[in-house]
């Protein structure tokens, strides 16, 4: 746990998934940036009143934990991130802080107006194009729409992004590497974009729909590819777990292979498990051999005593690089899967996944590879 210092006080924060000796803070300088400008608003003569705000992709909830300690300020969080809403949670209590910050998914359109809406530049920009889209209509009259992130993350689609769906924009000078994005209320009316994706695969038989925030939104990935030649050599299961779903593929599949399966589709996107229900249903009509759980990792299911767990973790966060949501994915895993229950992981090589499965599970075969990708197998006994 580190402290953030602010003129609100000092408060502490810890990223999520917790993990010892954690390298990197719970905030970053655009944070910091963004902070300070509130602040000074606050204390210049034309002070600004800020009654309701909109916060969107607050990572760890700095943002949303500092700026509700202004009197008389309610927050409102829009994120995809399931981990961000359990992190300010998590983060609020920690700090025996008595806030009432409510949580949209970003599945979910904010309806009511704002003061301010301030906005952490997401990794995706399709992401950050669906929450611009119709965001200008969320601002009251003397609103502000400000948006703080790395200069490092901040392409020229960026900023033309904010010209086409909110209005002219101006920018910040640099601190510490991170910038504010201020853009004006042109009020731009709400446009037709083309999220959810949605293609046909005709090797699989499938329509899929994916959402702005899916990764590999316009086609099938080449990792889940490769992954499903190899389903031939999958045991039979009646209850498998697709964990790390994104759009589902790999669960639809695995079910399609074992009829009468139950499969549990988990992942900590709103936008994942949206469109992993899209797709099961337009597979199969029915969700009743099917449940859907917004979880970070396995910590908000149950023991679902499973046969089978699919595994395609990431290795990011944000633009943070890492392994340890893969390594929480399989220990959970480990947890959760019976005795021969079976994890299958498909991964980057250079992650050497191998070596912490066979420290976990006292084994692990390699069931197929190349140049890029591996496939994993860990069995409990």
């Amino acid at each position: 746990m580190e402290i953030f210092n602010s003129a609100f006080g000092d408060i502490k924060l810890d990223r999520l998934p917790l993990q010892s000796k954690e390298p990197l803070r719970a905030w970053d300088a655009a944070d910091e940036l963004l902070i300070k400008h509130i602040i000074e608003q606050q204390h210049s003569e034309d002070k600004q009143s800020f009654k309701k705000i909109l916060i969107v992709n607050d990572q760890f909830g700095a943002l949303a934990l500092v700026l509700s300690r202004i009197d008389g300020c309610e927050v409102n969080s829009w994120s995809d991130s399931f981990i961000s809403q359990l992190a300010t949670e998590h983060n609020s209590e920690s700090n025996g802080f008595d806030t009432s910050i409510q949580f949209i998914p970003s599945t979910e359109q904010p309806t009511d107006s704002y003061d301010a809406i301030l906005i952490k530049l997401p990794k995706v920009t399709a992401l950050l194009e669906t929450q611009l889209n119709g965001l200008a209509k969320c601002i009251n009259t003397k609103g502000q729409i400000i948006a703080a992130g790395m200069i490092k993350h901040m392409p020229k689609s960026v900023f033309s992004l904010f010209e086409k769906h909110i209005g002219e924009i101006s920018t910040s000078l640099a601190e510490k590497k991170a910038r504010l994005i201020f853009a004006r209320n042109d009020e731009k009316t709400a446009l037709k974009l083309p999220y959810p994706i949605e293609y046909t695969e005709p090797s699989l038989g499938l329509t899929l729909r994916n959402h702005a925030n899916v990764f590999s939104k316009e086609k099938l990935d080449i990792a889940a590819r490769f992954f499903l030649e190899h389903f031939h050599r999958l045991p039979v299961a009646n209850n498998i777990i697709d964990l790390g779903c994104g759009n589902g593929v790999l669960g639809i599949m695995a079910h399609r292979q074992n009829s009468g399966s139950h499969i549990d589709f988990i992942d900590e996107s709103h936008m994942a498990i949206k469109s992993a229900r899209d797709n099961f249903i337009t597979a199969f009509g029915e969700t009743d051999t099917a449940s859907f759980h917004t979880s970070e990792c396995l910590s908000q299911v149950k023991q679902l005593n499973a046969d089978l767990i699919l595994c395609n973790p990431p290795f990011h966060q944000q633009h943070s690089v890492g392994d340890q949501i893969a390594w929480r994915m399989f220990r959970q895993s480990h947890q959760q899967l019976r005795k021969n229950g079976e994890l299958w992981v498909i991964a980057n090589r250079h992650m050497a996944y191998h070596v912490k499965l066979k420290r976990l599970f006292d084994n692990c075969r390699t069931v197929a590879s190349t140049k890029k990708f591996v496939i994993l197998q860990a069995i409990k006994h």
